[in-house]
């Protein structure tokens, strides 16, 4: 087909699917895909995803001036788009603030086959919100309810599936997904299941469309006996740091070809060279001190809070030795941390940044600085752990474990080990 392939983005949040598609070109150096709808619910999310639109309005390099104003917060996003009106027609159109499952059935549908009219093939994209499926909240709840009505909003993506019948799709979540069990029974051979007839799984009588699902990173060992490519479920794992991306980001990922289209020699990714450590990116980043939370905030305050560590001697009972090593480790960390110019950092700080990884991709030198560089606030006592921790992996080579810990250090909760 001529010109960029559409893209569909449900639960888009702040846009990093879309964002992916948009960015990759052809030989000629022109966009092979294009956002064309994104739905989300949360307002700040929303409020990127229609910023986000509106920049990839203008050709490579030609963004307006008043762009970069409203980034360093000199102007509003209302003053920006009242300046570009069109562009800003178009971005809001693109990004729009619903909840699926909500939203009039027949509005969201007619928004879909606006923004997909006349493409023979385009792609949905998405993946449903995945705090059910997330390990660390299924053991903070003791494990997923049935009644939570966010494990089935999949279902809105299917039922889309059925009534679209894009030509593919790519679903993505947390890890917890292959492992979430519901009324008994695993949750990720069911999806698999809908997804490849989404029309029978939600009862949608026209749609016959049948996917074939897919790894990015796996190509297919066997099949069944209708020739439906099998995958053990971990393989649908992409382990980001493999392809070159400085993060330990752990995502399931499902690529669905539609079967008439369906392709057996259909590529897989291939991996980096070598794993990009953080610090490449990081390194030339204005530095950031954390705040104090639950009591005054200031750089004086923090450096005396986080001098507490040798004053109230927290650190004499290292149980596994290394004292005199952690504890002058842990006054170079404090002397290294004297001043920081930035402070908190902020909304926008400006600088002169410089980083030693694809600064095209994370910097932009009309910016003048970096946009949403700021820190967390921390108790006094998280602080004395976070020192302690960064000593001991210097000083030993690897992170402490719990039994590793100072008495003084160990937090007050069972699991912790102190006294309660």
């Amino acid at each position: 087909m001529s010109g960029p392939v559409p893209i569909v983005d449900l639960f888009a949040g702040p846009g990093g699917l879309g964002e992916g598609f948009a960015s990759c070109t052809t030989g000629a150096q022109q966009p092979s895909f294009e956002v064309r709808l994104s739905i989300e619910m949360d307002l700040d999310a929303h409020t990127t995803l229609e910023l986000r639109s509106f920049f990839r309005q203008f050709p490579q390099g030609a963004a307006p001036e008043e762009y970069y104003q409203r980034l360093r917060g000199t102007i509003t996003t209302e003053e920006l788009f009242a300046c570009h009106p069109a562009q800003a027609a178009r971005a809001r159109a693109e990004a729009w603030r619903a909840e699926l499952g909500k939203v009039p059935t027949k509005e969201l549908h007619e928004r879909i086959r606006q923004a997909v009219e006349g493409s023979p093939q385009w792609v949905l994209c998405g993946g449903p919100p995945c705090q059910a499926y997330s390990t660390v909240g299924r053991s903070r709840r003791g494990g997923i309810a049935d009644d939570d009505k966010r494990i089935y909003l999949y279902r809105e993506y299917l039922r889309i599936l059925a009534e679209h019948e894009p030509s593919v799709f790519i679903m993505e979540n947390v890890k917890g997904l292959l492992s979430s069990r519901v009324a008994g029974s695993g949750l990720f051979p069911q999806i698999l299941a809908d997804l490849h007839t989404p029309g029978p799984a939600v009862g949608h009588k026209r749609s016959t469309a049948q996917y074939r699902v897919l790894s990015l990173v796996n190509a297919p060992r066997r099949f069944d006996v209708t020739g439906n490519p099998q995958f053990d479920p971990q393989e649908f794992v992409i382990r980001s740091e493999q392809f070159g991306v400085p993060q330990s980001r752990h995502r399931v990922i499902l690529l669905g070809v539609r079967e008439d289209l369906w392709n057996t020699s259909v590529p897989i990714l291939t991996s980096a060279p070598r794993e990009v450590p953080v610090s490449q990116v990081l390194q030339g980043l204005p530095k950031l001190r954390s705040g104090l939370s639950r009591t005054t905030d200031g750089p004086e305050e923090w450096r005396a809070a986080l001098e507490e560590v040798l004053s109230a001697g927290l650190l004499k009972t290292l149980p596994n030795g290394h004292y005199m090593e952690v504890r002058r480790a842990v006054i170079e960390g404090l002397d290294a941390v004297r001043n920081y110019r930035a402070d908190r950092g902020g909304e926008f700080v400006p600088c002169h940044a410089s980083i030693g990884y694809r600064p095209d991709w994370y910097l932009d030198p009309r910016m003048g600085g970096v946009a949403n560089h700021a820190s967390r606030p921390h108790m006094a006592s998280d602080l004395h752990r976070y020192l302690f921790a960064t000593a001991y992996a210097k000083v030993v080579g690897r992170s402490p474990e719990l039994r590793d810990f100072p008495i003084a250090l160990l937090p007050q909760h069972r699991n912790g080990g102190a006294t309660l």
